[in-house]
């Protein structure tokens, strides 16, 4: 058949796609910023979603706010640090929702801001506990129970400090730069199981987490002066990506490292 043959597929097959019924999906650090986006966007698109947060109160407002849409969520306070709450949470997804199709690392912490000569051990490894360690464990706890379910998707979020160096973000960057290589070598070796592996590059947006750099006038004259997109990102615009590499839109995506960065890095 030649390409001029082929049958177009019906838009509703694309729509239909991009919808998470029946899933079950873990999002980290679910309780702000790009993490409560995820867990919402999921969660509207039919996914039951477990989010988690370091602390107890802050999962519960979350989970409150979401559940007074209608929406199917729980939640659980999880240091991603520790290993025994990683293996907790995903024990407890398990139970409370019977399966885990979609994990989410999102959660993350930079405690140093400046050059990699003023960084101790202490910040080193608090850093690759919870940017790199943390989702390693997650998803190798989470890793027999998604694959006797016929595979699953797993989302790391990155930064574009991963892939360039932010200045003052040494350990920060290489931790990201970790992480994209953890998704990678993921994708390579769980594909057989139907385990799908793909990391998304947020670059400035405007969360808690980042206001150090949005609410400092000289940083973000400097971002947006570099950027085609001249505008500081919403943490909207990483759901709507982390949706697509959910579904199965996006089936056929795996080991790919996804910018949503309004073009910093071109």
């Amino acid at each position: 058949m030649s390409h001029a043959e082929e049958p177009v597929p019906p838009a509703a097959d694309a729509l239909a796609r991009l919808r998470l019924d029946g899933k079950v999906a873990i999002v980290t650090g679910g309780t702000r910023g790009i993490g409560l986006a995820i867990a919402a966007t999921f969660a509207r698109a039919g996914a039951r979603v477990m989010l988690s947060s370091r602390k107890a109160e802050h999962v519960e407002h979350a989970v409150a706010a979401l559940r007074h849409e209608g929406l199917a969520v729980h939640g659980v306070a999880a240091h991603m640090g520790a290993p025994a709450d990683c293996h907790m949470l995903a024990a407890r997804t398990v139970e409370h929702f019977d399966g885990i199709d979609i994990i989410v690392n999102n959660a993350a912490t930079n405690p140093v801001f400046g050059p990699l000569q003023q960084a101790g051990d202490e910040a080193f490894d608090k850093i690759f506990a919870v940017n790199v360690k943390g989702p390693l464990e997650l998803c190798r706890t989470a890793h027999t129970v998604m694959a006797q379910r016929g595979g699953g998707a797993v989302i790391n979020v990155a930064s574009i400090g991963g892939v360039s160096p932010e200045p003052g973000l040494g350990l920060y960057s290489v931790s990201k730069a970790a992480l994209i290589s953890l998704t990678k070598v993921m994708a390579q070796e769980w594909g057989a199981d139907g385990i799908r592996a793909n990391v998304i590059c947020p670059g400035l947006i405007k969360t808690r987490f980042s206001a150090a750099l949005w609410k400092d006038a000289a940083i973000a004259d400097q971002v947006l002066g570099h950027q085609p997109i001249r505008r500081i990102g919403m943490p909207e615009d990483i759901s709507g990506l982390a949706l697509f590499l959910a579904s199965d839109a996006s089936a056929y995506c795996t080991g790919g490292v996804y910018m949503a960065d309004g073009g910093y890095l071109l």
